[in-house]
């Protein structure tokens, strides 16, 4: 077992959660051959030292706390290699937290004060879709 390839991922879980999927792609760059890394990534994860699972949860509360909508974190995490059925299990879209969050955001963001046109409506419409909230969600806000 390559102790250098071992380190190197320690010194990476040290300062924060990852995919294993993301330690893969930054250990191939550095160098190491992809065999050593399966490896040892196949290891560590049964270990519970790389867990796919604890990274998306740690993710999904900092984007959420971030004012990030489901939709948004789903394609994020996706990108990160995690697999889109643990991501499924795992991100209740229609939950009611959401419709919680989609509120703090736009009150963040507008001060709770509605459009007055269909320009300004629009304009805060495409922020809460940008942000990754479905349109269920953003009608609930100006709907009221």
């Amino acid at each position: 077992m390559d102790t250098k390839l071992k380190t190197n991922v320690y010194r990476l879980l040290a300062r924060r959660e990852y995919s294993a999927a993301m330690l893969r792609r930054k250990l191939l760059v550095k160098g190491f051959a992809e065999e050593a890394v399966e490896a040892v990534l196949a290891e560590l994860s049964r270990e519970g030292s790389v867990s796919d699972r604890r990274f998306m949860e740690s993710y999904v509360r900092y984007r959420q706390s971030r004012g990030y909508g489901p939709l948004r974190i789903r394609q994020e995490l996706a990108l990160r290699g995690i697999a889109k059925e643990m991501i499924e299990d795992h991100l209740d879209i229609t939950d009611n937290a959401w419709l919680a969050e989609v509120q703090r955001v736009w009150q963040k963001r507008f001060s709770g004060q509605h459009p007055v046109d269909l320009k300004a409506r629009g304009q805060q419409m495409r922020f809460l879709q940008y942000r990754g909230f479905t349109e269920e969600q953003i009608a609930t806000i100006f709907d009221a």
